[in-house]
């Protein structure tokens, strides 16, 4: 199992707009890709433009096909990435559930 934490920090007045894209993604990930097994954007309470996704993957290969899907290029490269000031990732692997 693969875990990957992605923080976003959108540019200022942006946070709307990423979290629609977010919302899309999101429903994009749970249609087409099986190895996800948890795909999951959430903003954060204090600051609007100040994202974080919590991702599960079964494997190395479902992360790396979910960056070679078209959804993810045309949504978070695309789209997502120009509205951000700021874009960290951080992976781990599951120790207990």
């Amino acid at each position: 199992m693969i875990v990957l934490v992605a923080r976003y920090q959108a540019k200022p007045g942006q946070g709307d707009m990423v979290a629609e894209r977010l919302r899309e993604m999101v429903k994009m990930v749970k249609w087409h890709e099986p190895g996800c097994q948890l795909y999951q954007a959430c903003r954060s309470t204090e600051n609007p433009d100040i994202f974080l996704i919590y991702e599960h993957y079964v494997d190395q290969a479902a992360l790396e096909a979910h960056r070679q899907m078209p959804h993810f290029l045309d949504i978070v490269e695309g789209r997502i990435v120009p509205l951000l000031a700021k874009r960290e990732r951080e992976f781990y692997s599951l120790v207990a559930s």
